[in-house]
């Protein structure tokens, strides 16, 4: 019986020798670094603080204790850790269980053949350090607390930007977080901010801006589109008149909800206006939203089939605009339908020189947090001056349509 034997070309000899090379590379690495813990799946809480904390060499002593039975003394399992002392490099020294002090005794229960409790204190008999120590010590963090001022001036740098005299400025870091009880789906919401008399923004400020268009999602009742949409400006406040009389006004977000549909058809679904908050911090505010209508069913067929509405060309009408100058402003004859509502999260921060000054000398100097401190109260201010004055208008209009006799204190009444 004769076996024949094929040649193998040399091309694959070589292949098959890189290939056998390349695993043996490959088990050297699965028996050196790929075998070694790259990630800690369940850390412990002293690995985390290992991890997190800047490593420092120290050196550990522990006071222990053999609570075992008479005669099993010796046995790892009867011993307890009294204290810990750590000493660092800069000769720190840690004690862990603290001193008593005035605190009880610590306890120690052990549950072998018998329970038993056992109670320790933690003393410290060192004696007391010299004056010179101490001088040395209060010397030490000094020059400690001294570098530490240093280096957080060098993070803020000498190129901190401070407010003009008599001047605020306004940070804020807002986001559109939702809108909720719309009728149609896919929003997206415009919105801009106005700056009234006295404010302004740096030439490279963005006021406006426009959301992504969110698909809404049932949560309870209402159909939600979660938007969180981040949006930052930056405006100051400068108070030019000095009279009495006036009031300053605070800046104001005007927003328009709009939906858009498969065809591209958008439609105005709500309008609102918000106060910005006068007072710093964070803010969570919900916004009610109306709209313009036209009553009959072909205005509702028409919204639903070809998309448009009524629209309101300038959105300045929600409140009073800035550019109005009459004694009324009459909205009558505008129909409108409550819609659904906004929810904005707000992050206002204030700078003003007057912040560093004493009491005294802001209400010497009028600054601008005198003319503002009563911001918070603005719009209720506001309100009951409009209300006081138009219940002033329509009493010298009914006295006016009075017969004179009537209004006279002279008139005498004829039984």
């Amino acid at each position: 019986m004769t076996t024949a034997t094929r040649e193998v070309p040399s091309f694959l000899v070589e292949r098959m020798a890189n290939v056998r090379r390349r695993r043996q590379d490959r088990r050297g690495m699965e028996g050196g670094i790929l075998k070694s813990r790259i990630v800690t799946w369940e850390p412990s809480e002293e690995f985390v603080k290992n991890n997190h904390v800047i490593n420092t060499p120290l050196q550990t002593m522990h006071i222990m204790a053999d609570l075992g039975p008479y005669g099993k003394l010796g046995y790892k399992k009867y011993e307890h850790v009294l204290c810990t002392l750590k000493v660092d490099s800069n000769g720190v020294i840690t004690v862990k269980p603290d001193f008593t002090g005035l605190k009880g005794p610590y306890r120690i229960e052990t549950e072998e053949e018998k329970q038993e409790l056992w109670k320790y204190t933690i003393d410290n008999v060192s004696s007391l350090a010299q004056p010179e120590e101490e001088e040395r010590e209060q010397r030490v963090f000094k020059d400690l607390y001294g570098r530490h001022k240093e280096y957080l001036s060098s993070l803020v740098g000498t190129d901190f930007e401070m407010t003009a005299p008599g001047a605020l400025r306004l940070f804020v870091n807002g986001e559109i977080v939702s809108a909720q009880g719309y009728e149609y789906d896919n929003l997206y919401v415009h919105f801009f901010v106005e700056l009234p008399t006295n404010w302004s923004s740096p030439a490279f400020q963005q006021l406006s801006g426009i959301t992504q268009t969110c698909a809404t999602k049932s949560v309870g009742m209402d159909r939600v589109a979660y938007f969180s949409y981040p949006f930052t400006f930056e405006a100051s406040f400068l108070h030019k008149d000095e009279s009495a009389d006036a009031l300053p006004e605070w800046p104001v977000l005007y927003c328009e909800v709009l939906s858009l549909d498969f065809w591209q058809r958008y439609r105005v679904e709500g309008y609102a206006a918000l106060v910005l908050p006068a007072t710093p911090g964070s803010h969570t505010l919900t916004v009610s939203t109306w709209r313009p209508m036209e009553l009959g069913t072909v205005a509702e067929l028409r919204r639903f089939f070809i998309g448009g509405s009524l629209e309101l060309e300038d959105l300045s009408y929600l409140r009073i605009p800035g550019n109005f100058k009459g004694e009324r402003l009459s909205r009558f004859g505008l129909r409108t339908e409550t819609t659904g509502s906004i929810t904005f999260r707000l992050h206002c921060l204030q700078q003003s020189r007057a912040f560093m000054e004493s009491s005294s000398l802001r209400k010497k100097m009028r600054s601008v947090l005198d003319r503002l401190e009563g911001f918070s109260q603005q719009s209720s201010i506001h309100n009951v001056l409009e209300a006081f004055h138009r219940a002033r208008r329509r009493m010298q209009e009914a006295r006016e349509s009075l017969p004179q006799d009537l209004v006279s204190p002279s008139g005498t009444m004829v039984s």
